[in-house]
This record gives structure tokens, sequence and C-alpha cells, in this order.
């Protein structure tokens, strides 16, 4: 576990708790009530997303004259998410020509290709694809489609490159000239958000004379679950949408599957949290598509039948743990690389990190950059072979960094590199020729490292300071709760503080519980680290500095406060 500086977002002494929480909320950039109101009122105008009007406009007359659609998703929770969201509301807005069609990515690949295309052309022979989560950057698959006399409606919210598909509709709030202000939408986001533009047309033409009208409310559990999992930055718009969604399951008002998949995951559902959707709903659902095929957690979000959504989500659950113990292999012989430099007597960080074994899986580098990338603070690619004998890759970076800006400008001053690229500033995929790995590796690390001479890169830990002993409590974590949801860009609560061991113990091997006391000895509280690193694992007393949550632990009928451990150090 590499150590980080510890860096406070703000420094107050001898105040309130209440004063305490409004610098909280400030640090936050929280300065008006209105930003934590999360009614679905103030929900950004849908009517601002560029084309999003014409496009209801078309899918209204999709409905009205039965044409068939198949909806073309992506294999993760996201494009599960918006995938089900499109073939439940569409069904419910009365469409009766709809399937889905969801590309293996080992066969596939991301997004719409021209083999898609060409695949569910043969298999449902569409009048339209629409896509979600995908396709602003599918060019060639796009042509194929006007080739076959299938339109095409694109919904997407990764960045576009400069030359844009020639579909029939766009619908993405990045694009050039959108007026949107919410430039963080999930591709579940902007599904829904053309569910919104479809609802308007829909009634501006009186076509709930003939059918009840769906309420859009009932498929918020399923935009906060993509919302979350796609880690997308937590603005007001996100979070009203995360809110709204969380509030619905809570209640048990959502998806069954959901609540199935929660069970599994040993969760409670009306105690739950978006850290909860992003941390145990979201990998069982992505661990279909990175290990098998993601229509099995589409199905899963689908499907009334509770009998078989039980199996469904002990099937997610199965391949997760078979995704987290290819991930602990595939990290570990990373780390064996990386250990060396880290150990050395003159160890100086890399600035960015490339990984590649011919044994790995594809559908997992991802996991392992994002590991790497926590131990070492700096932008990791990892890559596995392809069945078409390219490498894939999958990237993660850290705040400062953009990572899909420095492949893009790798792309242009060394355009037989990358095969293809896409993604956002903090995670990226692409493909490369396996004999351009050694030259890949060695001009990514130079740009980043001409990226790191012209921009600031946060090493610290950012914690909200040290709590008073009487703040560790309860009422702390119910009152923050009311501030979030937190998650990407909307910071969790993060304390730091001294604190004496009093009691140690090792449970389930990989984790240890401790009774501390604090630094004033007013206060003894129950902590976790989970997955700890041997050194820690071993600690039985002494003085530590610890990083943490904190959290509400419920047994049996009572509730106590909980210290999630984030970084241990002995003091």
């Amino acid at each position: 576990m590499m150590y980080r500086p510890i860096k406070r977002r703000f420094e107050l002494k001898d105040v309130s708790f209440k004063d305490w929480v409004e610098a909280f909320k400030k640090s936050r950039n929280i300065e008006t009530a209105d930003q934590l109101n999360y009614s679905l009122t103030q929900l950004a105008d849908a009517h601002s997303m560029l084309n999003l009007n014409a496009t209801a406009i078309a899918l209204a007359d999709i409905i009205e004259q039965q044409q068939s659609v198949v909806i073309v998703g992506d294999f993760d929770a996201d494009g599960a998410t918006s995938t089900a969201l499109l073939m439940l509301a569409l069904k419910a807005f009365g469409l009766k020509r709809i399937n889905y069609q969801i590309p293996n990515r080992f066969e596939y690949g991301y997004g719409l290709s021209e083999k898609i295309v060409e695949e569910v052309a043969r298999q449902f022979k569409p009048d339209w694809i629409i896509t979600v989560d995908n396709g602003i950057a599918n060019i060639a698959g796009v042509a194929k489609a006007n080739e076959l006399g299938i339109k095409t409606i694109i919904t997407d919210h990764h960045l576009p490159p400069e030359k844009l598909p020639e579909a029939n509709f766009i619908v993405n709030p990045n694009q050039k000239g959108c007026l949107f202000p919410s430039k963080n939408l999930a591709g579940v986001g902007v599904a829904f958000y053309l569910l919104i533009g479809l609802r308007q047309v829909l009634r501006d033409r009186n076509y709930f004379q003939n059918i009840d009208e769906p309420n859009l409310g009932q498929w918020l559990d399923l935009v906060a679950l993509g919302t979350v999992a796609d880690v997308v930055k937590l603005d007001h718009n996100n979070r009203i949408l995360v809110h709204q969604g969380l509030q619905r399951i809570k209640a048990g008002q959502c998806r069954p599957g959901i609540i199935e998949i929660l069970k599994v995951a040993k969760r409670e559902v009306q105690h739950l949290a978006a850290s909860d959707l992003g941390f145990a709903v979201g990998p069982r659902l992505n661990a279909a598509g990175r290990l098998d095929d993601m229509s099995l957690g589409i199905e899963c979000l689908i499907s009334e039948n509770i009998m078989q959504l039980r199996l469904m989500a002990e099937e997610l659950n199965d391949l997760n743990q078979s995704r987290r113990e290819i991930e602990q292999g595939m990290v570990f012989e990373a780390m064996q690389k990386l250990l060396p430099l880290l150990q050395s007597a003159d160890y100086s960080r890399p600035s960015a990190c490339c990984f590649y074994e011919n044994s790995w899986h594809q559908g997992v580098v991802g996991l392992v950059a994002s590991r790497v990338k926590e131990h070492i603070n700096r932008p990791v690619i990892a890559f596995a072979p392809a069945e078409d004998g390219t490498l894939k890759g999958s990237g993660r970076s850290v705040a400062g960094i953009h990572l899909r800006d420095v492949l893009a400008d790798i792309s242009t001053k060394y355009p037989h590199l990358l095969q293809k690229f896409g993604g956002h500033a903090m995670a990226a995929g692409l493909s490369i020729n396996s004999e351009d790995y050694v030259e890949f590796e060695h001009v990514f690390i130079s740009m980043v490292e001409d990226y790191l001479s012209r921009h600031d890169v946060i090493d610290e830990i950012v914690t909200d300071g040290t709590l008073k002993p009487e703040w560790i409590s309860i009422e702390t974590v119910n009152t923050l709760a009311e501030i979030g949801p937190f998650g990407q860009g909307f910071a969790e609560p993060l304390f730091d503080g001294e604190f004496n061991i009093q009691q140690a113990r090792v449970v389930g091997q990989k984790h240890i519980k401790f009774v501390l006391e604090d630094e004033w000895g007013q206060g003894m509280y129950d902590a976790i680290c989970f997955f700890a690193p041997d050194d820690v694992l071993s600690l039985t007393s002494g003085r530590v500095e610890l990083v943490y949550k904190l959290d509400i632990n419920r047994f049996r009928g009572n509730e106590s406060v909980q210290l999630i451990i984030e970084q241990i150090k002995v003091v």
C-alpha cells in the first residue's frame, strides 16, 4: 500500500457542528440550498440537448407506425442499464417490434462495428438501430447500416471525434453546439432524457388517449445504477438522478433483478447508498460483460420471473467471483513487474506504466490498470491479446492527465500506432498491433511525461480533516448522507486522525478489525481495514494515523458507528 500524504480540504478549530457542516458543504462548492434540492423539477431542460426534439419526433413516428427497432448496447453496466431502460420503456410506450443486441467483446469488440451491423441485419432485419452508450465514433458501422438500408439513432455520452458518423440522428450532450448544461450524463442518462422528449411529443399528439402514459420515474433505478457504475461526475443533475433512483430502490420500487443482486451481494436494500451500486451491483453486472455475455445482465434487469431472477443473480455472483480471482492473479503479475522499481534504492515513481502478458484476459485489463494506478497514482494501461491478433488495452488515469487527450495526441503524431481508441479523461480503451507494443509503451510514457510537465497532479489523499470525538457518531453519518449522493466529482466524506490500537484481530484472512481509542482518550471505536497488506494484518498494538470513512454497522437490530480504513500508517 503506497502511502499518500494527507491534505485537508479545510481547517477549522473550535467551531460548532453546524458550522463544520457548512464548511463541509462549501468544500464541495455547495453555496445555496438549491444545490441540494434533488427534486425532479430541478433537472436540466431536456429540450436544450442538441437534436433531442427531432430524434424524439422520429421515435414517436417509429412507435405509431410500428417500425422495427434493435437496441445495440455496450457490454458494461451503463450499456446494460441503457439497453434495459429502452427495452422496457419503448414497450411501455407501445412499440411491439423491438429487440436488443450486445456485441460480445471477444468476437465483435466495442461499439457499432460493421460486423455487428451485419449480424443485426441478418438476425432481425430491422428498420432502425438505436445505440445506447456507444456509436459516436463508429463511422464505418453506421455506413454499413446505411448501405443495408437500416436507419440509425446514436445515443451516446463519450467524447465525439472530429468527424461524426452519418447517422440519421445523434443525441450526445458532448457534441459541438449542444447547449445542454450537464455534460456528465452517463449513457443511461442520455437515453432517459430521450424518453423525456419522446413523452412530450406523444403528449402533444394526444397519443395517451388510447394508452396509459408510463411514469418515467419507475425506471430511475436503472438510471441511478448506470450513472454510478460508469463513474461519471456527479454534478447536480446527476445527483438528482441518482438520489431519485436510490430512493425508489430503498423503498423496494425498482426492478426485481436489482433486489436479487443486492441479496446475493449481502446488501440491505433499505439502507442502500450510492457506493453499494458502484461496488456491489455494478461489478456483478459488469462481470457478465467481462467474462461471458452481457445479455445475462440485461435479462436480469428486464425479467419479472423471481425464480429465474434468483438463478441469474447467483450466476452473476459466480461470474463476479471468477472475475475477482482472475483479476487478483493478473494484478499480482503486474505488481511483480513494478516492485523492482518501487523497491530500488534510487526509487523514482514512473510517469506512466504499460503492462502486457500473453495469458491475460482482455475483459479484466481495465481492472488491472485501475488497481496498479491506485498504487502509483499515475496513468496505467494494461493489454491482453485479442482473437484478431491485436492487443486490446484499457487505461485508467489520474486527475490532471486527460487520458483520451493523450491517446488523441499519439494518434495525431504517430498515426500507425493506434488501430482505434476512445473514452474519457479518466478511462479509455484502445487497440494496437502486437508488434507495436514496445514502441507504444515508449511513446505513451514520453507523452505523459510531457503532460506532467504542464499539468498539476494531486498526489495527496484529500480529507475533510480530523473529527472531534463526539462527532464520530451515527448523527454525523446521517447528516452527511443528506448532502449526498457522493461519488466521482462529489467526494465521499473522508477523515484523518491518530488513534491507539486497543485490540486487533484478522477476519476472513484478508481483513483486520480494530478497537481504537482516539488520541484524546475520549472514545473507543470499531474499525475495519478490508484487503489489508501483510504489514497491516500483523498489527496488534501501537499508535496509527488513519484516513477513514464513517459508516454505520448494523447487527441484530443494533446500530453503531464504524470506521472504514482507507489508509493506515504506524506513527
